[in-house]
């Protein structure tokens, strides 16, 4: 390393104020390595493990298989994104509908064998399901999703070949084989690690991997960063361009800023949308901005606290939001308006809703509920989420003060921001960004709006919707009861308004111009096998 590299990386270091120099030295590897700066922190290597928080969801797509993926297509502006209705092979190499689609046979890959050499069998297959059905907690409940929810359904017809079993045919069967959930463990590595108290080596699997993925982790240095290895064993596509991935975590949007244009890192993924639109107006590096399917930034208000349990309380809230203030100053006007929709047959989602900034009407409705005084209320938001958040909470609290409503905002450090909202459902008045992971309304209204579901962090609860969500979920979209069904899940949402649509978020990441095969996935978290810098 000459003096100049060495004072780079020194610079680096005291820009970012979170790793010693001893760390940061080895990331300055070129051509051999990309090095991502994230903003937020990976808390486990095991996404099925209780609390383990979205940013480590990357390690289940990275350092594991699953059965099957996705495909991929090219956005209108050139980037690429996956395809959500396209179905490829991954350890599977076929698969069919027998038994009057009463189960699904899986044919797995001849070649395909975990990053330790060892061949992968469909008693793997077979332990790594049982495991995500029965730890119970998200992995369970999303693996429920696609009708997925027992051993009894696993059979390993032999070395190569699995059966599903169904309990009924679901249009959501075969894409939550896809999602990073059901992801492929060596069953022989997490068995040798496995104790009486802990069957599924949680603890193992915690801090080691054990898959066939394009990747395995060769560091991890929690809170600091996680270094991805190149499998030259993965028969999953076409390997990687780069032999390490290098995720350094930079909790400081703008040292991220600042390594991306000095060049010190490749990329600095999921930036917020300030940098986003004056990187891509300076052009020197590529910025790619993909809206995120299903998802919607929102205000949840929690039924557990006495106000919100009244609608008119809910939908005074609704009609005191800035929105348009919010979605220059917090997004950038970088998205889609989630607000002053039409009231309308249309079944698309997300759909603006139809609220719009009346003061006046809110007080009214607050005054109709017995709250003509207002009321105090804490307002919480995550730190890893800051970039959008912040500024969007206290435009937030200043128009709510107009009608009474005092807030204080109350930051909670990003590794525990599911716990507090999503387990443990505590925060009476919050912002969210969920995500549904298959892209149907029905999936959504599955996570966010069913009573002790993961994502209703709101605690709302309403047995109409509960109903009509267990009969759209596996209903095909060109079911002549599915579109009204959908069009009264919608309507009770706008009319209950337990979680406030703001704006459709897209997803910014900033990266040199020789980086190559960056790809926008659902999960929003790095796909860095097709990664490559020209």
């Amino acid at each position: 390393m000459d003096r100049r590299t060495f004072l780079k990386s020194a610079s680096a270091v005291a820009a970012a104020g979170v790793l010693p120099l001893t760390h940061i030295l080895p990331a300055n590897a070129k051509g051999a390595s990309a090095v991502i700066a994230l903003g937020t922190t990976i808390n486990s290597l095991d996404l099925h493990r209780k609390g383990t928080n979205r940013p480590s969801y990357q390690v289940a797509v990275n350092a594991y298989d699953q059965l099957v993926s996705f495909g991929s297509k090219t956005m209108p502006d050139g980037s690429l994104s996956y395809d959500s209705s396209v179905i490829e092979p991954r350890i599977a190499e076929s698969w069919e509908f027998v038994d009057d689609n009463k189960a699904i046979v899986f044919k797995l890959k001849a070649d395909a064998v975990f990053a330790d050499g060892s061949p992968i069998t469909a008693t793997d297959v077979k332990w790594s399901l049982d495991r995500a059905v029965t730890l119970g907690g998200f992995p369970t409940t999303q693996m429920k999703a696609g009708l997925i929810e027992k051993p009894e359904q696993f059979e390993v017809v032999d070395d190569k070949t699995f059966k599903l079993h169904l309990l009924e045919y679901s249009k959501l069967t075969l894409p939550d084989l896809a999602v990073p959930v059901p992801f492929i463990i060596n069953s022989k590595v997490a068995l040798a690690h496995a104790t009486t108290d802990d069957p599924w080596a949680t603890e193992y699997l915690h801090r080691n991997t054990a898959g066939s993925g394009a990747f395995v982790v060769e560091r991890w240095d929690p809170g600091q960063q996680l270094v991805y290895k190149r499998n030259d064993k993965w028969t999953g596509g076409k390997l990687p361009g780069v032999e390490r991935v290098i995720m350094r975590e930079i909790p400081s949007p703008s040292t991220r800023r600042a390594l991306v244009e000095r060049g010190d890192i490749d990329m600095a993924f999921d930036v917020s949308p300030k940098d986003a639109k004056e990187l891509g107006e300076a052009g020197k590096l590529k910025v790619v901005s993909t809206p995120i399917e299903n998802c919607m930034h929102v205000v949840c208000c929690n039924l557990s606290f006495e106000p919100f349990k009244d609608k008119r309380v809910r939908q005074a809230m609704a009609y005191a939001m800035p929105y348009e203030d919010m979605y220059k100053t917090a997004a950038y006007s970088l998205g889609v308006p989630m607000w002053g929709g039409p009231v309308d047959d249309s079944i698309a989602w997300p759909k603006p809703f139809p609220y719009a900034t009346d003061l006046e009407k809110a007080k009214a409705l607050l005054a109709e509920a017995g709250y003509a005084d207002g009321f105090k209320v804490p307002f919480y938001i995550s730190l890893d989420q800051v970039t959008w958040m912040e500024p969007a909470a206290l435009l937030i609290q200043e128009s709510l003060a107009k009608i009474g409503v005092t807030t204080t905002i109350e930051k909670i450090p990003g590794a525990n921001w599911r716990t507090a909202a999503s387990i443990e459902k505590r925060l009476e008045m919050h912002m969210d960004d969920f995500g549904g992971w298959l892209n149907y309304p029905g999936y959504y209204f599955f996570w966010a709006y069913e009573e002790g579901h993961l994502f209703n962090s709101s605690n709302y609860a309403n047995p109409e919707v509960e109903a009509i969500v267990g009969e759209v979920l596996h209903m095909d979209t060109d079911n002549p009861e599915y579109a009204p069904k959908i069009r009264r899940l919608i309507e009770i949402a706008i009319d209950d308004v337990p979680r406030i649509p703001l704006w459709q978020p897209v997803l910014n990441s900033a990266m040199q111009p020789n980086v190559e095969g960056y790809e926008f996935w659902f999960h929003r978290q790095i796909v860095a096998s097709k990664l490559s810098k020209a």
